[in-house]
């Protein structure tokens, strides 16, 4: 059965796909500049390992974009710290994470080769890691069956599958079962995902499953820990600021309306408005509209410099500095939620933020957690994401009591990141 699946894949699937990808990258600078880039990797790849001992140990480790990479970051310094010697490769599938991802740990940076079966072949003869690990999601499975064909240990960490995934249903699920049956290890977030992983691959797969966690959690702590050292500040002491990070276009049509009335009754609430890819031209439109309304409007433009302007509205039109503007708030909204799914919600919780954020979270354990917790608050519309802003603010108590139960859902999942690195070693 398995083979039909892998027939399946590599004479349909998986040709199809590149075609739209094709027919995509004439169209988006994104989906193009990753084509691009992945025509060249086999080369580059060659030219890396050309002049290197190949009796050194290899650790590959693969994400999707800069998101999944803080994932797997402490992974990579804890591997590195026990194994110094160890070369890491580090494969991207999207230009966010490939341009933004410079770290003294890594000693090579690609982008993932097609997952056509000849050029993975190619490229295991290039080089031969012990380990291949995927962060999460972004799994493609000519790497894990050939892998597999090749005595490579695959791996994935951090590993769910939500309520009602796919991978759970009929005909998805022995697709699925011979691609996670194919896995030499699997580390999971919780003991949930563990029983659905267990059960997807059946009881005949050799694959070993543990639960290990999320190693976000320390990389947010470490990356706080940092920026924080000297900033102690209290959250009652801060300014009444919310930052809105991550702004889709679908968040601002539920939300902007009626905050714009809610900050025009409430003078003392200042707003970070935090586009998710700012533009020029949308920071121009952004100025107008928000002028328009009444508000002042000042703009974040340098990487280097932190302090916010006293006008009501501030906007920040650059990227890289989110997480530690929401030092600098008592309330935060992430955006995501009404289109492609949240984005972190770990960066404000470390910053004792209560975090809103929109209906699409599921594939967030860390939401789910935050929501439980009380640090958490979803909305679905404009007039519910008023309402909790305004519960929030208006009470120190409500504040006080939310900002703990957010920070505490960070602390108590620290140490994943060890642990994954000891399986790592260990399996």
């Amino acid at each position: 059965m398995k083979w039909f699946w892998i027939l399946l894949y590599n004479l349909i699937f998986y040709p199809v796909l590149f075609v739209f990808a094709l027919f995509g990258s004439l169209f988006d600078k994104k989906i193009r500049k990753g084509m691009i880039g992945r025509i060249s990797t086999v080369g580059e790849i060659k030219k890396y390992f050309k002049n290197r001992s190949i009796n050194k140990i290899i650790y590959w480790f693969h994400s999707s974009s800069y998101g999944e990479y803080l994932q797997i970051e402490p992974v990579i310094r804890g591997v590195k710290e026990i194994e110094p010697e160890t070369i890491i490769l580090l494969s991207f599938s999207s230009p966010s994470g490939y341009d933004q991802v410079e770290a003294e740990n890594i000693d090579c940076k690609i982008y993932l080769p097609f997952d056509f079966p000849w050029t993975i072949y190619r490229v295991f003869q290039i080089v031969n890691p012990r380990k291949m690990i995927f962060a999460s999601y972004d799994i493609w499975p000519n790497w894990i069956w050939i892998g597999a064909r090749n005595k490579i240990h695959t791996n994935v960490i951090a590993a769910r599958i939500k309520d009602h995934s796919n991978k759970t249903k009929p005909v998805f699920r022995n697709i699925y079962r011979s691609i996670y049956g194919s896995m030499a290890s699997i580390y999971t977030v919780t003991e949930k995902d563990h029983i659905r992983i267990r059960s997807l691959v059946g009881s005949g797969a050799s694959t070993i499953i543990r639960v290990l966690g999320d190693p976000r959690y320390d990389q947010v702590k470490t990356h706080a820990d940092d920026y924080t050292r000297e900033r102690v500040e209290s959250l009652l002491d801060r300014e009444k600021r919310l930052v809105t990070g991550s702004m889709h276009s679908e968040d601002e049509q539920i939300i902007l309306k009626p905050l714009i009335s809610y900050m025009l009754e409430n003078n003392d609430l200042k707003v970070l408005w935090v586009p998710h890819e700012p533009s020029v031209s949308q920071i121009k439109r952004l100025i107008k509209l928000f002028q328009r309304s009444g508000l002042s409007v000042g703009v974040i433009g340098s990487k280097n410099n932190l302090t916010i302007s006293d006008e009501q509205l501030v906007i920040v039109s650059v990227v890289g500095i989110l997480s530690k503007l929401y030092w600098q708030a008592q309330v935060a909204y992430v955006g995501g939620g009404f289109s492609t799914g949240i984005h972190n919600v770990m960066e404000p919780a470390i910053a004792r933020l209560p975090v809103i954020f929109g209906p699409k979270y599921h594939h967030a354990h860390e939401a789910e957690e935050l929501l439980e917790s009380g640090g958490g608050f979803c909305v679905k519309t404009g007039e519910e994401f008023i309402g909790y802003l305004s519960r929030i603010l208006s009470s120190r108590d409500r504040l006080t009591e939310a900002s703990y139960s957010a920070t505490n859902v960070i602390h108590r999942n620290i140490g994943s990141s060890t642990r994954i690195v000891r399986g790592l070693i260990r399996d």
